[in-house]
């Protein structure tokens, strides 16, 4: 997913208006606060990280044709710092297995909030999740919805695992 330049001349907007332009929606009410202080990029480099001991390589739904509301299967490659495994699981919607697969890694993802908005240029999606101690927001960007809830939960839990 692609944003246009912002021209470096102008001076930045906060979060909230730069997100509200392009998706014609305001951010989650839980992160509106935090983010009229922040520019757009701050924001990004913030609450959508894609740096961090937790990283998700290759995904796939290898069960995608089920009659009905059955489980289906979800593979996927884990890094967690040098570890780098395959994890299957069975479960209902992608978000589901991806917490399952972390789970059977021993990080806790509980989804408190889920947001997604789609707008022209892609689609954005927000989560509120927690390990049982704190909670922490998340967002995750991409032209594909499922790869955009996927980014949010690697991003919060990322979130999660860093010591403040």
């Amino acid at each position: 997913m692609t944003f246009p330049e912002r021209n470096p001349l102008q001076p930045l907007d906060p979060a909230t208006a730069w997100f509200g332009d392009r998706f014609g929606v305001s951010l989650p009410r839980g992160l509106r606060e935090q983010a009229d202080a922040m520019s757009w990029e701050t924001f990004h480099a913030t609450y959508g990280r894609s740096t961090g001991p937790l990283r998700l390589g290759q995904w796939e739904c290898t069960g995608a044709v089920r009659p009905g509301p059955q489980a289906r299967n979800f593979q996927a490659v884990i890094a967690l710092g040098d570890r780098i495994g395959t994890a299957t699981v069975a479960a209902s919607g992608p978000i589901a297995a991806l917490t399952a697969m972390l789970h059977q890694r021993g990080i806790t993802v509980e989804i408190v909030n889920f947001h997604q908005m789609q707008s022209p240029t892609g689609t954005a999606t927000f989560i509120r999740g927690s390990d049982g101690a704190r909670a922490e927001w998340a967002m995750g960007l991409s032209d594909d919805p499922t790869q955009s809830a996927l980014r949010a939960v690697i991003a919060c839990a990322n979130r999660l695992l860093a010591v403040d």
